[in-house]
């Protein structure tokens, strides 16, 4: 998922392992994530897509102060998805506060250490998982 704002930015989804820039976009009102070695294509993440920093995450604080959240670690999320006009996308950090990826300071670097796992896939692993099992064997009955 990409901003609404980044209609214009070419994307692609993330990929696990993706070495991540947090960056600004040309013809683009926001901010978001792009690879490392190619700045000019926003990479889409999905909620639930887990990141791990270079660096505790800083974000700006009011516009102007920047903030540490004192974490490294951050699962990605979509908030006010009711509301057309504003950013949804956000980052949730193990205490539980949720910052606007807009809102982050460029330049901090990332990877994406795990993708959510989607209902498809989930029901394919369940099926092949039960395709794997062992049928259930009993013990032979001792003969008297």
């Amino acid at each position: 998922m990409c901003d609404y704002s980044l209609h214009a930015v070419e994307s692609r989804p993330a990929q696990i392992a993706d070495k991540l820039i947090s960056t600004s976009f040309r013809h683009s009102s926001t901010s978001g994530f792009a690879a490392q070695d190619n700045l000019k294509v926003a990479v889409c993440l999905l909620p639930g897509t887990e990141l791990a920093f270079d660096e505790d995450v800083k974000f700006y604080h009011r516009w102007i102060w920047t903030k540490s959240t004192g974490f490294r670690v951050a699962r990605f999320c979509s908030v006010d998805e009711h509301a057309p006009d504003r950013h949804h996308d956000a980052l949730e950090f193990p205490d539980g506060r949720k910052v606007l990826v807009t809102l982050l300071t460029s330049g901090q670097r990332a990877t994406v250490l795990q993708l959510p796992v989607r209902r498809e896939t989930a029901d394919r692993l369940r099926t092949e998982h039960r395709g794997l099992a062992s049928p259930r064997t009993t013990a032979p009955s001792s003969l008297s």
